[in-house]
Formats: structure tokens, sequence, C-alpha cells
């Protein structure tokens, strides 16, 4: 008859386990950390001023139509140069700027 038997345990390596000292429990005599999870405070930010979405709109719009007249090349002087499509552009991304602040 065969018998079933257990392989033999194998020894684990590591080194012992750590304990703890009783130093550190006595430096951390305080009061107990609250399980509780409280959220920071933030200042509260009213609405943005009128300005804000204004400025925001202008500068999109006024890109957009510097990069479309200066592709119909019209209303804008030497408008062979692509300087006016990276002003358009720069209009552009003041916009999106401006949007950052928008609360």
């Amino acid at each position: 008859m065969a018998t079933k038997k257990r392989p033999a345990p194998t020894r684990r390596t590591g080194g012992a386990p750590t304990r703890k000292s009783k130093k550190t429990e006595e430096e951390h005599s305080g009061p107990a950390a609250s399980t509780r999870y409280t959220p920071r405070t933030t200042a509260s930010h009213g609405p943005s001023p009128t300005w804000v979405p204004v400025l925001m709109f202008t500068l999109i719009l006024l890109g957009l139509a510097v990069i479309f007249f200066h592709y119909v090349n019209i209303f804008l002087p030497a408008a062979e140069s692509n300087w006016w499509l990276l002003g358009g552009l720069g209009f552009i991304l003041g916009g999106v700027v401006t949007a950052t602040q928008l609360r």
C-alpha cells in the first residue's frame, strides 16, 4: 500500500522578522492619529470676473480670423508672409491660456 506523505517543508531564508523596539513606541506618545479622512480646506474662489471669458473668446476668434484672412488673402498687408499664421496661432494660444484662469 502506498502512503501519501507530504513533502518536508522547505526552510525559508531571509532573516528573522523585525520587532518593534520600546523606544519608538515611547517616542510617539503624542495624540493618536485619527482614522477618519479629513479633506484639506482650500481657499474658495468666487466666479471669474466677466472680462476673463470675454477676453478668452475674443483672442480665439481673433486668431481664427487672422488665419482665415491670411488664406483668403484679404485685409492683411503682405499676406504672403507666414508671420500672420504665427500671430494667429499666438492669439489662439493666448485664448487657451486665458481659459485656464476660468472658474
